[in-house]
């Protein structure tokens, strides 16, 4: 009784009845069948490889989170993806991002991913499996020891429905046009002994190695350019800077006659829109296109980390020295309000499928941060510079502009100037994140607070055309710009409010 209580309580409340049932029934070698419209998957686990993730999967299976998801990623040749619940009812933006609050640290094992093979997904964390899942369609050992294997499928109907998915029309992001053929419609747990239909397999095929734990990625950070991300392990690096824009790739070992190849470029937007943006880079590829060496094959607008998102998916036949190359693209251009960055994976198109995870992992762990010039501190993308937020692509950009080079040149020379400055930054960070973040996400509100701040930019303007050549100008200047706008801010709607009820009360 006391082992059939800790389960429930792990399990939870909605499971109850089910869990109830699983224990009468002494179920003690779990199968777990996924009906579908296309037929069922039938899965057995592999307790002593990951038994985390078993109990995991299981628990979900019994609570019902399973129920009317859909395999949201398929590529034949590959694998099929499920498991995410935002696949129910949520935006197919946003499909392959959802899952259980709870993660399952890795338990990566020598299980090799071959055909019918269930693995858990994650992201460049390898403790961030959630509930998504994936079944391998064809051999893909370049998984192996860097994804979880927790299971396989048992049955000939199973390999059989598996086809049928990895088969279905896909579009954008290998997204099922037609969501109803792909849907787990339900879930059931069954023992072992109730299923007649099992196939006589061999044990998995594992590798020779012994696992030791890894990231399977190398973190690239740069304060300069404001970013963090992660590239795969292993894989040569190359960084350039240019006046204009900077350059990272990651190279990684050949196979074939390519190397797989992930880029990351940063240029300025130079108040440049993201439609701006879009229609440069349609321009570009439409150049290409009309040269005949490259083929569009499908593009969308889409969210990324919170940013607006634009990506391709190209092919085309390039002959470098008198050799030609099959070569398949992914680009991903993610804009975020000063600067933005185009991703960019490159494979041959047989090999574009082995390396694509290792990509997507890279844009997974992909961050803006903020970093102001006069303090240490750095404030991830979504905060940031109320001021710059308020202005960027207004008349009043290039005023801001000015005063960043005034603040840079004239105040932080100054002792006195940099201590103010670092005093005001502690005060100023405190809430610019909060308000820019509100700028972005209420078009109206940022409207109210650059009307707002605009008489405060005014008066600092007048730094501009003053000579400061010693610290007590620069102090004198201060004081007397922070009682100018004392008396705009405060003083002068005193004074007018005061006027007005003194009327009203005659």
């Amino acid at each position: 009784m006391i082992v059939v209580s800790l389960l429930l309580v792990i399990v939870g409340n909605q499971a109850f009845a089910q869990m109830a049932e699983f224990t009468e029934t002494k179920i003690l070698d779990p199968i777990v069948i996924l009906e579908t419209n296309l037929g069922n998957l039938t899965i057995e686990f592999f307790h002593n490889d990951a038994p985390n993730h078993v109990q995991n999967f299981i628990k979900l299976s019994l609570s019902g989170f399973y129920d009317e998801t859909i395999f949201h990623r398929i590529i034949p040749g590959f694998m099929i993806q499920g498991g995410d619940p935002n696949t129910i009812s949520g935006d197919p933006s946003t499909w392959g991002t959802g899952g259980p609050n709870e993660r399952v640290d890795a338990e990566f094992n020598t299980i090799k991913h071959n055909r019918g093979i269930v693995s858990m997904a994650r992201s460049a964390d390898p403790n961030s499996g959630g509930s998504q899942f994936f079944i391998i369609h064809k051999d893909s050992n370049f998984l192996d020891e860097q994804y979880t294997v927790f299971g396989r499928i048992v049955t000939a109907e199973s390999f059989e429905t598996l086809d049928k998915i990895a088969a279905v029309q896909t579009g954008v992001s290998d997204r099922p046009i037609d969501v109803e053929q792909v849907k787990i419609t339900k879930v059931t747990i069954v023992n072992r002994s109730e299923v007649s239909n099992l196939l006589e397999l061999s044990p998995p095929e594992r590798t020779q190695s012994t696992i030791t734990p890894s990231s399977g990625n190398q973190k690239f950070e740069s304060i300069e350019l404001g970013i963090t991300l992660s590239f795969p392990e292993g894989w040569d690096r190359i960084d350039k800077t240019q006046e204009n824009s900077s350059y990272i790739a990651a190279i990684g070992p050949k196979v074939g006659m390519t190397n797989p190849v992930i880029s990351l470029t940063v240029q300025q937007t130079n108040q440049r829109t993201f439609d701006d943006l879009v229609s440069e880079n349609n321009k570009r590829l439409k150049e290409s296109t009309e040269l005949g060496n490259l083929n569009i094959i499908s593009q969308e607008k889409t969210t990324i980390n919170g940013n607006q998102a634009y990506v391709t998916n190209a092919e085309g036949l390039f002959s470098p020295n008198s050799e030609n190359f099959d070569v398949k693209f992914k680009e991903i251009l993610i804009y975020d309000i000063e600067k933005f960055y185009t991703f960019a994976y490159s494979n041959s198109i047989d090999n574009f499928d082995s390396q694509l995870p290792r990509f997507e992992e890279t844009i997974d762990s992909f961050k803006i941060f903020f970093k102001d010039s006069t303090t240490d501190e750095s404030i991830e993308d979504g905060g940031g510079c109320l001021i710059a937020t308020a202005t960027f692509g207004s008349e009043l950009a290039p005023q801001v502009q000015q005063l960043r080079e005034l603040r840079d040149n004239i105040i932080l020379s100054t002792e006195s100037g940099t201590a103010f400055m670092t005093g005001f930054n502690q005060f100023y960070y405190s809430f610019s994140p909060t308000i820019a973040d509100l700028e972005r996400e209420y078009p109206v509100f940022k409207q109210v607070v650059k009307l707002s701040i605009t008489p405060m930019l005014s008066t600092l303007s007048i730094l501009n055309y003053a000579e400061i050549d010693s610290e007590e100008e620069i102090i004198s200047y201060g004081i007397g710009i922070i009682l100018m706008n004392v008396g705009m801010y405060f003083v002068a709607p005193t004074i007018i409010i005061y006027k007005i009820k003194k009327q009203l009360m005659k």
